[in-house]
């Protein structure tokens, strides 16, 4: 039985997330597996599908999966593990984690206990617990004898705020703060994975000042030209990221391809 690649995205049905996922049923042939929080995922389905006609919808698989609930993630993964027991091959081959949440304390009067803990909750934790049950999907060390199989990437939404040395204006600390700590968390498991000798690399991505509703507060202040449609902004990361070479592994890379200093 052959390999089965697949993608996977978390989330996927507003903003950002929502247009790389329906970037990669676009433009890809693998199987997508999207999370959602809805209790009606007909209708999420539905709605991720809407534009894409050329598409074969069988190839949209959900899971429900909530970013503040490590039981929740972990039932996502077992769902997916019975999803894919057919095809015991099946590796994961591209996946964005996304999850991102900002409260803009612009001096430290701003600072609200609650928020921060929100901000780490889904800024960090959460990518943490989806290393800790979904990184066992991806390609073995044994794929990598195999020299025509690509890399597999493993993607995180980071932000050019959690840059500690381009760190020149100041506010945002815990948006700041827990962007930088994503960072480490991609520097940590990327050494894991070369240290494992497996086929993967795990990098972080900035994907410039996107038109969601995480900026919607801030898109006044954004030149034209550098507030982003999501679904260019989806078009440019996935290109970034199928371009990525081992040596560029461990990295915060932004939107044009540029590294993002520490």
């Amino acid at each position: 039985m052959s390999s089965q690649p697949f993608a996977f995205i978390t989330p996927s049905t507003r903003g950002l997330s929502l247009a790389l996922t329906r970037h990669l049923l676009r433009t890809t042939s693998m199987p997508v597996f999207a999370t959602h929080r809805s209790d009606e995922p007909d209708t999420v389905r539905k709605q991720i599908l809407s534009p894409l006609h050329d598409v074969d919808p069988a190839r949209l698989k959900l899971l429900k999966l909530d970013l503040t609930s490590e039981d929740s993630i972990a039932a996502a993964a077992h769902k997916l593990s019975h999803l894919l027991k057919d095809n015991p091959k099946s590796h994961l081959q591209t996946a964005f984690f996304g999850g991102g949440v900002l409260h803009p304390e612009r001096q430290p009067a701003d600072l609200d206990f609650k928020q921060i803990q929100e901000t780490f909750q889904i800024n960090v934790i959460s990518h943490l617990l989806l290393i800790k049950h979904f990184s066992p999907f991806l390609p073995g060390a044994q794929a990598a004898l195999t020299q025509a199989a690509p890399l597999a990437k493993w993607v995180h939404i980071s932000a050019r705020v959690g840059s500690i040395s381009d760190n020149n204006q100041g506010g945002w600390y815990s948006y700041r703060a827990s962007k930088a700590a994503l960072n480490q968390v991609v520097r940590t498991f990327d050494l894991h994975l070369k240290q494992k000798k497996l086929p993967v690399v795990c990098v972080g991505v900035h994907p410039g000042t996107v038109r969601t509703d995480l900026s919607r507060d801030f898109w006044a202040g954004v030149p034209k030209e550098k507030l982003f449609e999501p679904e260019y902004a989806a078009e440019r990361l996935v290109e970034v990221v199928d371009n990525l070479k081992a040596a560029d592994r461990g990295k915060v890379w932004d939107w044009a391809g540029k590294e993002v200093p520490p």
